[in-house]
């Protein structure tokens, strides 16, 4: 048994990946076809701390070149923690790719030459499990159909691989004593259940590795010894739990709303039923105004529970559109509250 980093780190898994042998064995497994070029291209999103700089989650894109000589985009997102902004963050990230003017392989044509948009695979490491599949890699694969006869067309389409891509979903809480394949050999490496005392570090048995991945193992060995990734690893928990934190006091805040618009709603119908008498409509217009002064509190409350979290994401380097995304907001109303401390 031999103890290796945590790679569900994103501290941890952007050490591994910067290993280009390491990152093409593992691509490699995942997606089925030998890779025998890349180019990575990671996108970090940084959160000071102290004097640490940690990494609270990593987007890779990597052109590929399989050997057939296909190129290829792959996208590969690590999400440790289920966030309330997961689904948007990956919709526009996959959209980013989508429209970015580099992803394109540049081709020679007899007049000019041709550009033909990369083909693009997303891969998710998830670190939550989804809400029906429980599968712990799942490969999402396109099949061309003829809709009239219902068969299977094997030629391929520029035009619907550069509009359409498949994905591989990896559900890290299923990998536990899971070794039926050899991709799941090679995915015990990122086994929670192997977690030792102290979260930052697995033990996993070298044995049951395959030898060709051996590799990886000495890579995140490599990564226990190294001080800066031991510190920005408990950096990421420690931001993590605070972002839950402000999570949950938000959720908190808008239950509290809803019931008082229910009280509201409830009073508004009283006040229908009542309204016969001067003296009786006098009496509940009074009780409505308290009511809605009491909500109008409590909005206030959630407003300025929402702008203190702002400005201390925004004072630690938080970006605008990160802000954004956390706090489910626009953007326009992330920069009117922070217009709002300089008045």
């Amino acid at each position: 048994m031999v103890q290796i980093a945590n790679p569900i780190y994103d501290v941890v898994f952007k050490y591994l990946m910067n290993d280009e042998k390491v990152a093409k064995l593992l691509l490699s497994a995942i997606i089925g076809r030998e890779v025998v070029s890349l180019e990575f291209r990671p996108t970090e999103h940084h959160f000071p701390v102290g004097e640490l700089l940690a990494v609270l989650r990593m987007d890779f894109s990597a052109r590929i070149l399989d050997a057939e000589g296909n190129q290829e985009l792959v996208i590969l997102e690590l999400q440790k923690a289920k966030m309330a902004s997961d689904i948007m963050r990956f919709r526009r990230y996959l959209g980013e790719q989508y429209s970015n003017k580099e992803n394109v392989v540049r081709e020679p044509a007899q007049e000019y030459p041709y550009r033909r948009a990369l083909p693009i695979l997303s891969i998710y490491f998830l670190g939550h499990t989804l809400a029906h599949v429980k599968a712990p890699v799942v490969r999402v694969n396109r099949k061309y159909i003829d809709a009239a006869t219902g068969e299977y067309i094997q030629e391929k389409e520029a035009f619907i691989e550069s509009l359409t891509h498949d994905s591989i979903i990896i559900q890290i809480p299923y990998l536990k004593d899971r070794r039926r394949t050899e991709l799941e050999q090679l995915l015990a490496l990122f086994d929670q259940s192997a977690a030792t005392d102290d979260p930052h570090f697995l033990t996993v048995n070298e044995d049951e590795l395959p030898d060709r991945y051996r590799p990886l193992l000495r890579r995140l060995q490599t990564a226990v010894a190294d001080p800066t990734v031991r510190e920005t690893m408990e950096a990421e928990d420690e931001l993590i739990e605070e972002i839950k934190d402000y999570q949950r006091l938000i959720s908190e805040k808008e239950k509290t709303i809803e019931a008082k618009e229910k009280t509201i709603d409830a009073k508004e119908k009283t006040i229908e039923a009542k309204e016969k008498t001067i003296e009786a409509k006098e009496k509940t217009i009074e009780a409505k105004e308290k009511t809605i002064e009491a909500k109008e509190k409590t909005i206030g409350e959630k407003q300025k529970v929402i702008e203190r979290a702002v400005l201390k994401f925004y004072d630690a380097g938080t970006r605008i559109e990160d802000l954004a995304s956390i706090f489910d907001l626009s953007e326009k109303e992330v920069a009117d509250i922070l217009k709002k401390r300089q008045l």
